[in-house]
């Protein structure tokens, strides 16, 4: 008998409003420890609006959010300092502090957040282990300016992973890169899971993403990403297809169920064989 699943991140009929205008819209979901989430939908669909709202950075017109089964929906802010410091963001655009160089970028979280502390010497082992998972550690010294957008997206990844969170959220990490560097950032967030086991929400335009998380797995023997079998992996029953319009959640299924839907906006983001 298998085990019940870990719920990591919980939405019970979540409603945002800004003012007069609905941003998300009565959304319920579940997500359970290992999962990953593959988001689409149209631009004000209400996705980002949908993570600020699992760390607490929005008021909820009603419903209530869940992080590690902890109620947060009512927590002052002093209290979310302790369970933000289990979720790591990637921001869209990497959203790294220009001023400071990329070791000081990293080590931000881990020498800022209350409830982490750090240690400087303990910071600076974590900095440059984050940088090294993401094949950064040469640019410690550097500063943002000084890197193309790929490398600062995995800058921004290994700020998101250094205090080691269960919980990691990327807002768009492959928008507006070539296909190349996208691939690249998408076998990051593979190893990340596959090595540590972490939940992920991602936020994308690109069905490769998703595509490339249900069917793919990272090999630590040769630093490499492994086809799985298509449906039937591990992989892919983890990864979830999740599609919002107008602040509402629309879909959530596995790859095949958003590959057979027949709604017209679904389809949008779903890359068909021609």
């Amino acid at each position: 008998m298998e085990a019940p699943s870990e719920s990591v991140l919980r939405f019970e009929s979540v409603t945002v409003r800004f003012d007069e205008v609905t941003a998300v819209d009565n959304v319920s979901l579940d997500v359970s420890r290992g999962q990953t989430c593959i988001f689409f939908g149209a631009a004000g669909s209400g996705k980002s609006v949908l993570m600020k709202a699992a760390m607490g950075l929005v008021p909820l017109a009603s419903g209530r959010v869940y992080l590690f089964d902890e109620d947060i929906t009512d927590l002052p802010e002093e209290d979310l300092f302790e369970v933000r410091s289990r979720v790591g963001m990637a921001f869209q655009e990497s959203a790294l502090f220009d001023s400071m160089t990329i070791a000081q970028n990293v080590a931000y979280p881990l020498l800022n957040q209350p409830s982490i502390n750090a240690k400087p010497d303990d910071a600076r082992a974590r900095v440059k282990e984050a940088l090294e998972f993401v094949e950064l550690g040469g640019t410690l010294d550097k500063f943002p300016s000084e890197l193309s957008g790929g490398m600062r997206r995995r800058a921004a990844i290994a700020r998101a992973v250094a205090t080691k969170p269960p919980l990691l959220l990327y807002d768009s990490p492959t928008a507006g890169l070539d296909p190349i560097t996208a691939e690249t950032i998408m076998a990051l967030i593979i190893k990340e899971r596959d090595l540590e086991n972490t939940t992920a929400l991602v936020i994308t335009h690109r069905y490769q993403d998703g595509n490339l998380v249900a069917n793919f797995r990272y090999n630590s023997d040769n630093g490499t990403l492994e086809l799985q079998h298509h449906g039937t992996s591990k992989e892919a029953k983890s990864t979830r297809f999740l599609v919002m319009r107008d602040g509402r959640l629309i879909f959530n299924g596995n790859q095949d169920e958003i590959e057979a839907s027949e709604d017209p906006y679904i389809r949008k983001f779903v890359k068909h064989p021609d």
